[in-house]
């Protein structure tokens, strides 16, 4: 459909983009109105608990999609390490060669190298990646990548700041994390496993306490975020400069993205139709009974509280209280109505359970009980007065609007046939989808001795589409009277004709690349050096009297000070969306956007930050003009071994590393000294500063007895926190002495 705005102009219809984490999801949003879906392979992807696609899997999910005109784009977006790239490489040759419309990626190595030896494959920059500002978008489209995926963290005002020409994707729906994404150590620091590995714990999802000057402030799960719900405001979106609406999802079930899917595609097409964008009474219903952990409509439209810190899990809707309680039974006064086969929780006690035998008032055995009536469960769980007497009971899962869900009407691909038959000739069957045209030929027709085949006989034997995803939107029909045509032929000419369609909507298989990644030989560092990352004056005094090669400094007033001194650099903030000006000054850049914008006129180094774990990442931050590369704190002992450009690279040996970086001052911090406690009494500092809220870990990072493991990198690092000068000083005596 061609859509014009208010003075004429052609618009772009945005894209709905939906998660598929399985097959069973995957059908519910092709036949649910999904313009595009993302999904995983087994590896690489950052949702590694997610069912996935195996590699047949993906071939078949990719021709399901093309025969539907559903685009499809795969992850590939974790951090990557030297050993997996030319398995990785080798997996985007076989996406390339089956058709994948994109692949969706972090590794800024991994997109350098995509470029180069699978030009023609389509990358979307992840999330993962922190874009945010003018100068990120600017390099990646240079790259010829034409999509990134935007920061949860952006408002519709700043989306609208960024005039790169690049498609923006951003998400519209589903869970949020607390952090900015890419940029969360939390689940690989405490819980083993990495989120940039798509391996997240959760750590998000749990309870803390916080506690500030000593005293516990606020308890309950302080970091988990409402679910991004912008429904509410979809014309503001569909107005905005916005390319591709992304839900999240892909750990969910069918029925979710059936719901959400369904409601986006409704409410899009009404918009485009000049028709009413609002939610209905059910659709507000439904969408909370699938999941909710309460809706917020999020950064873009800059809300400032997106915490719920009563409950981290999903909460379907209110539907009743408990009235009364006994061994075997549990009394519940209804405000909607309950079915056999819902799920429903108690807010008291927080025990779930399915309704596998409802009653009603008077104890019979029923299907369902209308809200305002009054019904009975089964005590399943022997639970008594003071678990449930008064409590609040939530429907979790409506068995109704799961069948509903579960029963949805197929897509079908409109057509049109051009039939032609006349004696002593072949019949000729046309079928064309508007884009792809096949023509296929039957037996030459014989004059009919007794009863000839009509057109309408011949119009009804061609609509038999069936099974197929086709529908016959026009079928024309040009035929000499008296002929004998066997009906089996016609079937047989349909057949032929929408099995070439099909082929030809799947596309044609693209011919495999050859790769040749060169071996790399060892560099390491003969003379290195150490670093160390200060947050006070103090710390800069101790650092300064024992001569560390390089100082990086957190406060701008204190570099300013300090910077006539050679070995003085700034650490630039995490989030920038307006990149100052700097010229001739000494840098440690922490996203991308700063390392293209002041790669030209300043000294730059990279920090950790940027999630480096290989060498075709360093060489790309290399040939940006940085002069040392800050590489992952995920990484292992083994696996920095591994790096071959150790004399470019700085690794953290020791130092209290940020776990998260939060939009906002989200614990109303002022000068407070303030942590968080999780269950294991464990304290997380926290710190609010220019704007943002920044979460440090419990533990310290500690590889001084692993530096004979680690020889010959360009830099070591020491990164402070809390320190006072006499530690500080016993800690560069020991680095020294070791190094």
């Amino acid at each position: 459909m061609v859509v014009y705005n208010k003075v004429g102009d052609v618009m772009k219809k945005v894209e709905l983009l939906v998660p598929v984490g399985n097959k069973d999801c995957l059908l519910a949003a092709i036949h649910n109105g999904a313009d595009a879906v993302y999904l995983g392979g087994q590896k690489f992807g950052a949702r590694a608990y997610a069912d996935n696609f195996a590699k047949q899997e993906l071939k078949d999910a990719i021709d399901l999609c093309h025969l539907y005109g559903v685009k499809i784009y795969v992850t590939v977006n974790t951090m990557l390490y030297n050993e997996e790239i030319v398995e990785v490489l080798d997996y985007l040759n076989f996406l390339y060669v089956n058709r994948v419309d994109a692949v969706i990626m972090q590794d800024i190595g991994l997109i350098n190298l995509t470029r180069k030896y699978l030009p023609d494959l389509d990358i979307h920059v992840s999330t993962q990646v922190h874009n945010h500002n003018q100068p990120a978008l600017e390099y990646f489209k240079q790259l010829g990548c034409p999509r990134v995926v935007l920061d949860r963290e952006l408002s519709l005002n700043e989306i609208r700041q960024l005039k790169v020409d690049i498609e923006k994707e951003v998400f519209v729906y589903g869970a949020l994390c607390i952090c900015y994404s890419g940029n969360c150590l939390f689940s690989a620091l405490n819980g083993g496993r990495s989120a940039n590995r798509g391996m997240c714990v959760g750590s998000c999802r749990l309870p803390y306490k916080l506690v500030k000057d000593g005293k516990i402030i606020n308890d309950g799960y302080l970091l988990s975020t409402k679910d991004l719900n912008t429904l509410p405001v979809i014309k503001q979106l569909l107005t905005s400069k916005i390319d591709a609406l992304k839900i999240e999802g892909r750990m969910k079930s069918k029925e979710y993205v059936a719901g959400v899917t369904k409601t986006f595609r409704r409410l899009i097409d009404a918009f485009y139709n000049k028709e009413n964008t609002e939610l209905s009474y059910k659709e507000q219903r439904d969408l909370l009974k699938i999941y909710n952990r309460e809706f917020t409509t999020g950064y873009l439209f800059e809300e400032k509280n997106i915490i719920n810190s009563k409950f981290s899990n999903h909460q379907g809707i209110i539907i009743g209280k408990v009235i009364d309680v006994n061994k075997k039974k549990i009394t519940i006064m209804l405000e909607d109505d309950l079915s056999q086969g819902d799920a429903i929780r108690f807010s008291k006690s927080k025990t779930g359970m399915y309704v596998n035998s409802l009653f009603n008032k008077e104890g019979l055995l029923v299907n369902s009980v209308l809200k305002g009536k009054i019904c009975l469960v089964e005590n399943k769980d022997h639970l008594k007065d003071n678990d449930l007497l008064g409590s609040v009971v939530l429907k979790t899962i409506d068995i109704n609007l799961s069948n509903e869900l579960s029963h949805y009407q197929e897509k079908k691909v409109k057509i049109k046939m051009a039939f032609k038959a006349h004696l002593g000739k072949d019949i000729i069957l046309c079928v064309t989808d508007g884009v792809n045209n096949v023509i296929v030929k039957g037996l030459k027709p014989q004059k009919a001795l007794n009863a000839p085949l009509g057109k309408d006989d011949v119009l009804r034997q061609l609509a038999k589409l069936g099974n197929t995803a086709f529908i016959s939107q026009k079928i024309d029909i040009e035929m000499d009277d008296n002929l004998f045509i066997n009906i089996k032929e016609l079937n047989d000419l349909r057949r032929r004709a929408t099995t070439q369609l099909v082929i030809a909507r799947w596309g044609m298989a693209k011919p495999s690349k050859i790769i040749n990644l060169k071996k790399r030989a060892e560099e390491a560092c003969h003379h290195s050096k150490i670093s160390i990352l200060v947050r006070n004056e103090e710390q800069l005094q101790v650092a300064l009297k024992n001569k560390i090669d390089f100082i990086y400094i957190t406060d701008e007033n204190l570099y300013d000070k300090y910077k006539k001194l050679s070995n003085i650099y700034l650490r630039l903030e995490r989030v920038n969306n307006c990149l100052k000006e700097y010229k001739n000054e000494r840098l440690l850049c922490t996203e991308m956007g700063a390392i293209c914008k002041y790669n030209k006129d300043n000294i730059i180094k990279s920090d950790y930050y940027l999630n480096i774990a290989n060498d075709y990442s360093i060489e790309v931050l290399k040939e940006l003009k940085v002069d040392t590369i800050g590489l992952s704190v995920e990484c292992s002992v083994d696996q920095l071994q591994g790096i071959c450009n150790k004399k470019d690279s700085e690794i953290i040996i020791y130092g209290t590393l940020e776990c998260m970086i939060i939009k906002n001052n989200i614990f109303d911090i002022h000068n407070e000294k303030t942590y968080l406690l999780n269950h294991r009494n464990e304290q997380f500092p926290v710190i609010f500063d220019k704007g943002y809220t920044h979460i440090f870990n419990c533990t310290k990072v500690n590889l001084l007895d692993e530096l004979d493991n680690l020889k010959g990198f360009g830099v070591y690092r020491l990164e402070l926190f809390n320190e006072k000068r006499t530690e500080v000083q016993s800690i560069i005596n020991k680095v020294k002495g070791m190094l």
